[in-house]
């Protein structure tokens, strides 16, 4: 199941290593959206609201830990690339203990500032009580993701995605049935949904790990004798520090303009709720399009095929933006249908949070080619050891959000549809940024660089 990403078309090499991790997360964005359309239909508009705000909060708490897995997940393919087994070893060993250490700590302050979030989100009376139990539960996954992304990180930078989205597709099964039994069968409301979540991931982080350690010894080797070096340490540090710092910058931005939401009320909580979740699924698949090409581009620098790459990038992008033109068009056309999917028709403001669902979808879902094209960017940069520009991009697609969500939903004439624009200005010019640095210094980012080597 391994992959050597460094031989064969460069295209279709990255096409079959990215399907599996496209349907794996297609998987996982299956069973949030279970979450909100069964909480959605059933539990009514403020508890829709509550798990919806609970969503953007555990992104941005979990991106922390993501953005060190892939960060991690870099390293590791290059050192594959290289062949040096002994530098991959002692690369699993560093990461494992830093990443471990960081996810104790990030658990301990979730559960010490919950109290605090209320405020911070400018989250209303009427939603705070359901948010809260939602949260208390949810909070006691925050390991199993670390697990979960940890192995998952390490078999894709070894060429292997299928097994990663086989633990995922029996992940989602079980959270959409828990979901039905524990909400629906049990009437244990929104705290039923966390639940279901909480033990599916679990299920999958548990799982994997034992997967992993059974059928790969060199990672056997690392964990069981955890030879924590220091140039090891620096070297995970420098690829995955910054690309957790750009995963956290960028889900911070996005927690920003929730509590911007949130201060229009439940209508437009819930609203955004439903819109940001069908967003996520339509995009999804270019997201992780971007990790795979990420890998691929990792791969080929520890061979030294600057070549290879550069024919990448032009394949990827081929590839990338027809499909996000097709997202694009698809939700554009069916964004009452989906919406639809979230509101119980019989529910309390169903006129108001159908519209302003649809408004958003139609902006932003517009734009899909500037967050397909970010994705590729921020592959690039991770992969080549430049996780710094991808922190920039994120500051600018971000800060721009944030700064015009602020500006323009203040003006009464514009208000929450001000919001939703922000978003994709703030994409183009990230991308534009990126592109224009790329181009300019494309001969040096694939040169071979001091301490990327054996």
């Amino acid at each position: 199941m391994n992959r050597d990403l460094t031989r064969g078309p460069a295209l279709r090499t990255m096409l079959l290593f990215a399907l599996p991790m496209i349907l794996g997360n297609l998987l996982q964005q299956c069973y949030n959206i279970a979450d909100t359309m069964i909480v959605g239909k059933y539990l009514g508009r403020d508890a829709l609201a509550a798990v919806g705000s609970s969503f953007t909060l555990m992104t941005f708490l979990t991106s922390i830990l993501l953005g060190l897995c892939m960060g991690s997940g870099a390293a590791f393919s290059i050192r594959f690339g290289q062949r040096d087994e002994e530098g991959l070893r002692e690369s699993i060993s560093a990461s494992l203990a830093l990443i471990a250490a960081l996810t104790l700590l990030l658990n301990l302050a979730a559960f010490l500032c919950l109290d605090g979030i209320r405020g911070f989100l400018r989250v209303p009376d009427a939603v705070w009580g359901s948010m809260r139990a939602y949260l208390r539960v949810i909070f006691l996954g925050i390991a199993a993701t670390f697990l979960y992304n940890y192995f998952a990180s390490y078999l894709r930078a070894i060429g292997n995605s299928v097994v990663p989205l086989l633990f995922l597709a029996v992940s989602a099964a079980m959270n959409i049935a828990l979901d039905f039994l524990f909400v629906l069968g049990l009437g244990r409301g929104v705290a039923g949904a966390a639940e279901a979540t909480v033990i599916s991931q679990y299920a999958s982080g548990v799982g994997i790990a034992l997967y992993a350690l059974a059928r790969h010894p060199r990672l056997r080797a690392a964990l069981g004798r955890l030879r924590v070096r220091g140039r090891r340490v620096r070297e995970i540090a420098r690829f995955s520090l910054l690309t957790c710092v750009q995963q956290s910058v960028m889900n911070l931005g996005i927690l920003l303009v929730q509590g911007l939401v949130n201060s229009f009320g439940p209508v437009v909580m819930a609203a955004f709720a439903a819109a940001v979740k069908i967003d996520a699924f339509a995009y999804m698949p270019v997201q992780d399009f971007g990790n795979a090409f990420s890998t691929f581009v990792a791969q080929n620098y520890g061979a030294g095929r600057p070549d290879r790459i550069r024919a990448g990038f032009r394949g990827a992008a081929l590839a990338a933006m027809p499909f996000c033109l097709a997202v694009s068009g698809f939700v554009w056309l069916s964004a009452r249908q989906l919406m639809g999917l979230f509101v119980d028709a019989g529910g309390a403001d169903v006129a108001g949070i159908l519209a302003e669902g649809i408004r958003y979808l139609h902006i932003e879902g517009t734009f899909y080619c500037g967050i397909g094209c970010l994705f590729l960017l921020y592959g690039i940069y991770r992969a080549l050891g430049r996780p710094g520009m991808s922190v920039v991009l994120t500051v600018i697609s971000l800060g721009t959000r944030v700064a015009l969500a602020y500006a323009l939903s203040a003006i009464p004439a514009v208000g929450v549809t001000g919001i939703w624009w922000s978003i994709p200005i703030g994409w183009f010019l990230a991308d534009a940024t990126g592109l224009l640095f790329y181009f300019a210094k494309r001969d040096h980012l694939l040169a071979p660089r001091e301490g990327l080597t054996r």
